[in-house]
């Protein structure tokens, strides 16, 4: 058990870092951002696209304290390709012309859309495909 403030930020840091080397992404390709909901620790997993810059919710978890959430991170990243289906998705942003292409995991078509328009207004990005991917 996790006793001192220093050792729970150790433990969240460790935590932190195994996540980024199971997805194998860049620490500037990945962002944890917490926030307290009704008393418990929310975490937002967020990947940034280095191709062109954009952000997306790559999964979320709820814990007691940031370590517990961490660790439901962990344990989802490390089965996630197996629970969830494949989407790919073809949008533009605002003002742009290149159509680019993103893949997500989710349950559903509803969430791999939720991905893609989080923290963003739905009328910055237009939408041309949402596909579910074969199963390989």
């Amino acid at each position: 058990m996790i006793e001192t403030l220093s050792e729970m930020h150790v433990e969240a840091a460790r935590v932190q870092q195994e996540i980024k080397d199971y997805l194998g992404l860049r620490t500037s390709d990945l962002v944890f951002e917490y926030s307290t909901v009704d008393g418990k620790v929310k975490l937002d997993l967020i990947t940034i696209n280095p191709r062109h810059n954009q952000a997306f919710l790559f999964h979320n978890e709820t814990g007691a304290d940031k370590v517990d959430a961490l660790k439901k991170m962990l344990a989802y990243v490390q089965q996630y390709k197996e629970k969830e289906n494949s989407y790919t998705i073809q949008w533009v942003a605002k003002g742009d012309t290149e159509l680019h292409t993103s893949y997500f995991k989710a349950s559903n078509i509803l969430d791999a859309l939720q991905k893609l328009y989080y923290g963003r207004d739905m009328n910055t990005l237009t939408v041309f495909s949402v596909v579910l991917n074969p199963i390989s």
